[in-house]
This record gives C-alpha cells, structure tokens and sequence, in this order.
C-alpha cells in the first residue's frame, strides 16, 4: 500500500494519520486534498462499523485505492448506549456539541456519580480494492460529569472524564489527550497491523 485516501475533511484527525503513516512511506490524502468533490455519504449503517465501512468501501470503489474511514462516539451505560452511532446528531440533525453535551446531562440529571459509567468508541474501516475490509478498533473509559468543564477538545470532551482522571477530556492537553484516546487506541491497534503488513 503506496497511498491511502483517508475519508475526513478534518485537519486535526489527518495530523495524526499522516505522523503514522509516514513511518511506513504510506502517502496519505484527505477529501480535502481530492479533485473530486465527494457528497456526504449517509451514514445508514446500525453499528459504528457499518458506518466506517459505509464511507471507506464507496470511496474505495470510486478510486479504486485503499480508504481508511472512522467513525466514532459515545456510549452511556444508563441511556443504554445512547448517543451511540447518533453521537454527532444527538439533539438534532444540525451538528451542535454543545446542544448534544447539555441533552446527555439533562437525561442523566438524576443519575448517581456511580452509574455515569460511558466510553468513547473508535472504529477505522479500511478498504482496500478486491480484499477484505480491515476493522481496528479502540475504547477510552470514563464517566460523564455534571457540567461541562475544559476548554480543549470537541464534541463530549467537556463532560467525560477519563478512567482514572480527575480532569475532564477537554481539560487534557492534546498530547494527554492522543495518549488514552479512543482514536488513540484504535491507531495503536492500526499500526500493529501495519507492522505485520508492511
């Protein structure tokens, strides 16, 4: 594998995938990057992987070159795994974290410390043209606080605190952050994949 389109237009996400990459002089490219203009692909899917491989595997077919695509969320325990797959859409079709955040605290208004159990989830779906699609997969442990604190991070960060952590995700420095991530995680299984396949 000379080259991989990665399915994101987020700059921050591409930092990291081109810092792994590069150690095995894989090239990598976003959306952003491409001539093509790609519509937003339906995510349709039931399950976080489904999702993934939705995006990696049409792109992949419209390229013909491996893909790699992500997707990702949080799942509460006592909201039975909601937001789930519905993460970034939780209050609402418009994508508002802080709309999404504030919806999980009212649902767990009356919820005690101990069941405010959730994780973030990170599944990577690569596509490779004519072969079997690839899953990796990566979990950061935690509980959802009662109000949002922190200023770095996206998403849910502000209201989960990592296992172990007096500080929330958004209160983390990115280094901190990358290190217990669930997309951390889930690069960490990718390049020992990559180690045996290279």
């Amino acid at each position: 594998m000379e080259k991989l389109i990665i399915a994101t237009k987020n700059k921050g996400k591409m930092k990291d995938f081109k810092e792994l990459f590069s150690k095995y002089n894989i090239e990598v490219i976003s959306l952003l990057d491409l001539e093509t203009t790609i519509p937003d692909i339906e995510e349709t899917g039931a399950t976080f992987e489904e999702n993934a491989a939705l995006k990696a595997k049409e792109i992949s077919e419209m390229f013909q070159l491996p893909v790699l695509a992500d997707d990702s969320g949080l799942e509460v325990d006592a909201l039975d795994g909601e937001p789930g797959i519905y993460s970034a859409r939780y209050a609402g079709e418009e994508k508002n974290d802080q709309a999404n955040l504030h919806k999980v605290l009212d649902k767990l208004a009356n919820v005690s410390k101990e069941d405010r159990k959730a994780r973030f989830i990170c599944v990577l779906a690569i596509a490779v043209p004519g072969k079997e699609m690839i899953y990796k997969k990566g979990y950061c442990e935690g509980t959802i606080g009662y109000q949002p604190v922190g200023e770095n991070g996206f998403g849910y960060d502000p209201i989960f605190f990592p296992e172990g952590s007096e500080k929330s995700m958004a209160q983390l420095s990115p280094s901190e952050k990358n290190q217990i991530s669930h997309r951390g995680n889930a690069l960490v299984q990718l390049e020992e994949w990559l180690q045996q396949n290279s």
